[in-house]
């Protein structure tokens, strides 16, 4: 309670039975329940450590995980999982986010995906007893630079050869004409960017060129590794400053399909500057101005201005295909864990993407190194993973999340939340609310407290919470707009809950505050979350219709 000494005479919390009491006295009453549960069993990765290194010495490799997972699963929807059935299974398994991917597919097959995705919710939550929220991702195509036809044909393809001359020409006579010596590239400034011996990778890097000779509008290209070339194939061209938009034609076009079908967040592609939010958010304009943005890095400059995206972004997720063909793969980790501390520190959410559980589009069970990595995602403190091909065209989606989920759980418990909430308080501002979230924090730690909840409006007091990691689940009880409850997805360990308030109550009252909680209390001990004798932190206002969160106090359920 160091960080808070100057307020712990003049804090006020309110206990179990409803009395005034002190930041002091809340302490004292912390370390009773800390005690008594001390007694219990715990798991040895959450006993006392003096330091990384021993804290690592107590893991138990057959200790239980947690009980409920944190982190949430995110599962790109597509011909294997859009079926109002398979989506049912995807939520049973803990699907949390479901993202659109807008290289592929036209409105209307997204539009229909989107009502099988609502129709599913729907029935999920009837299942449930309550309602369920799923935040919808829309994923955009962004400034994609791609090849032309080969042979006029859209399944065309050419066999390249190691050693062998290749062109790639910006002369659109050649856009639907490509050749075995050459195709047309549809970036017109690709002969400005690039000079001899810059590189170039098509096809996700599966084909490298290297520039011979720029001539006029056309790459003289050496051939490095080859293989088969198909039409509208990607290229990168790693550590070339590109000029292209930020949002092209038909990302506006897609942006205006979430607008109208009253989508959540929008996973920006290639942003490779804070400008390029900007941009996004202008295009959203007022009718999508609640829409959440998240900066996908794939390219050295997102890199180089991570700092100012995080800032202006809503989060970021680490895109892992296309970074690790920009900048050189055996860096890919050292951005993944620089992002995400960044993001931890800045109370932004981050999403780790692509390839986590790539082998399971074919086969039932994932490689080591697959569940090693879905694992230190979460270590390294990403709130998010998501799975691409896995859930969009694979043969095992539902075993994908399941096996995504398992994972997870294994990890929390890994975490040394302790030191992981001291360090992120010592960058805490001081305003009144985040003293009273870091003292609900601290509270959940001391009591092991099975949960928290938090009584919002707009979700900022439970996004604040997540921030501050604790090692419970964040019980998140909304009055406001159901996609705030949607959103809430992004951020680790919340769990988000709709209450409807009666429209008589102009601002809240001491009943309506009483029966959120018991609300949350309910529906936590309905699904085992909570029970009997256990600890949960409240965290609300205590001056009705203040605007902001002022109150904390421990109740233990009866």
């Amino acid at each position: 309670m160091i960080w808070c000494q100057r307020h712990a005479r003049n804090l006020v919390f309110k206990n179990a039975f409803g009395r005034h009491i002190t930041l002091m006295r809340a302490t004292r009453l912390m370390a009773h329940i800390y005690v008594r549960n001390m007694s219990e069993k715990t798991q040895p990765v959450v006993q006392k450590a003096n330091s990384q290194l021993e804290h690592s010495c107590l893991i138990e490799y057959n200790a239980p995980p947690i009980a409920r997972r944190l982190s949430t699963i995110i599962c790109t929807i597509g011909p294997a999982s859009r079926s109002v059935e398979m989506l049912m299974k995807l939520l049973e398994a803990g699907m949390n986010l479901a993202r659109l991917n807008f290289s592929h597919g036209s409105h209307k097959y997204h539009a229909e995906t989107v009502a099988n995705l609502r129709q599913a919710v729907e029935c999920h939550s009837q299942n449930l007893g309550y309602q369920f929220h799923l935040g919808i991702a829309l994923d955009t195509k962004g400034p994609e630079i791609r090849i032309g036809l080969i042979g006029g044909n859209a399944s065309g393809t050419v066999e390249l050869e190691k050693g062998a001359t290749f062109i790639l020409s910006t002369n659109k006579k050649l856009e639907e004409n490509g050749t075995q010596e050459r195709v047309y590239v549809d970036y017109a400034n690709i002969t400005k960017v690039l000079k001899a011996g810059g590189r170039i990778f098509l096809d996700d890097g599966m084909i490298s060129l290297t520039v011979k000779e720029v001539r006029g509008e056309e790459l003289v290209c050496l051939v490095e590794n080859g293989g088969k070339l198909g039409s509208r194939k990607g290229v990168n061209l790693p550590g070339a400053n590109v000029d292209l938009p930020a949002v092209s034609d038909k990302d506006k076009n897609d942006l205006k399909f979430a607008i109208d079908q009253n989508l959540d967040i929008i996973f920006a592609s290639f942003i490779r500057n804070a400008n390029g939010i900007k941009e996004i958010r202008s295009v959203l304009g007022e009718r999508g101005k609640s829409i959440k943005i998240i900066a996908k890095i794939e390219n050295h400059e997102g890199m180089n201005n991570i700092k100012n995206i995080i800032e202006e972004s809503d989060g970021v997720m680490v895109a892992r295909g296309d970074l690790g063909i920009e900048i050189p793969a055996e860096k890919v980790f050292l951005a993944q864990k620089t992002i995400f501390a960044q993001c931890n520190r800045a109370g932004k959410p981050g999403i780790c993407a692509t390839q986590m559980l790539e082998s399971m589009i074919k086969k039932p069970r994932a490689t080591r190194a697959e569940l090693s990595d879905v694992a230190n995602a979460v270590l390294d403190g990403a709130d998010c993973v998501m799975l691409s091909g896995e859930t969009a065209m694979g043969d095992y989606p539902v075993e994908c999340v399941q096996t995504m989920n398992k994972v997870c759980r294994e990890a929390e418990a890994a975490i040394w939340y302790e030191n992981l909430f001291a360090e992120l308080v010592q960058s805490a501002s001081s305003q009144l609310e985040q003293v009273v979230l870091i003292a609900a924090v601290s509270a959940a730690i001391r009591a092991k407290a099975k949960a928290i909840i938090v009584l919002t409006s707009l979700g900022y007091s439970s996004f604040s919470l997540s921030h501050y990691r604790p090692p419970c689940l964040i019980i998140s009880i909304i009055s406001g707009d159901n996609r705030i409850a949607r959103q809430s997805n992004l951020y680790r360990g919340i769990w988000p809950l709709s209450y409807k308030e009666d429209s008589t109550h102009a601002t809240r009252s001491k009943k309506t505050v009483d029966d959120r909680v018991e609300h949350g209390v309910k529906l936590a001990k309905s699904v085992g979350i909570i029970k009997k004798d256990d600890a949960v932190v409240i965290v609300t206002s205590l001056k009705f219709g203040s605007g902001f969160t002022n109150s904390m106090r421990i109740i233990i359920v009866s």
